[in-house]
């Protein structure tokens, strides 16, 4: 009697399925992209796994198959967002941090920027003698300026010592009121020093131009 040599068990191919995981991936994460358009960069209220869901044509489960939650769903958007701007944090190095931060804001540039709030009548009037004054300090030590540069470096100005500017320092960054209030005067000593130079707040040469 003679004994049949035994079948090799074909190995299972799973190239396709797993070329097929990775497409429906990145069409999610790509549908998560696109609910964030019509909203400010900040507001990711639209972000849900279900409205993911309907814009990926894919039902909630199969989001779930790739992201356990919203949370890992909205950083893998994060950064799909970061790339699509051509950033990598984890790269950076002091020489690219004004590139970077032009590549941002270029690319936040391209959302609606959300209304700001509507000022009690007296914090608006004092905003509104805050910028004068910049103006005119400005204008008082640069007057061969462009009015669009002068403009700058006086809104510059009002951009650092903004409240909102001191809070995060102190919130985001931990730093004691005193720390926050040199970084903030040391920056505006930098701007004053290159108004006072004639060192205008000319375009920052991109690696794109």
């Amino acid at each position: 009697m003679t004994t049949k040599p035994a079948r090799s068990r074909r190995r299972y191919d799973n190239t396709l399925r797993r070329a097929g995981a990775a497409q429906t991936r990145t069409r999610i994460v790509a549908a998560g992209a696109e609910l964030l358009q019509g909203s400010s960069i900040r507001d990711w209220d639209a972000l849900t796994i279900r409205a993911v869901a309907e814009r990926a044509d894919v039902n909630e489960r199969t989001v779930y198959r790739h992201f356990a939650n919203e949370r890992t769903l909205r950083n893998a958007v994060m950064q799909h967002l970061e790339a699509a701007a051509g950033v990598d944090l984890s790269q950076i190095c002091l020489a690219d941090v004004a590139d970077v931060a032009a590549r941002v804001l270029r690319f936040v540039s391209a959302y609606p920027i959300e209304s700001p709030p509507v000022l009690d009548p007296t914090l608006a009037a004092t905003s509104q003698r805050q910028h004068d004054a910049l103006l005119g300090a400005v204008g008082d030590e640069a007057p061969s300026w462009s009015a669009s540069d002068r403009l700058l470096a006086a809104a510059m100005l009002d951009a650092l010592w903004k409240v909102q500017t001191y809070e995060r320092l102190v919130g985001e960054w931990a730093l004691d009121s005193e720390r926050a209030i040199d970084g903030v005067t040391w920056v505006i000593g930098l701007v004053e020093d290159a108004i006072r130079e004639g060192r205008r707040p000319t375009p920052f040469p991109t690696s794109s131009s």
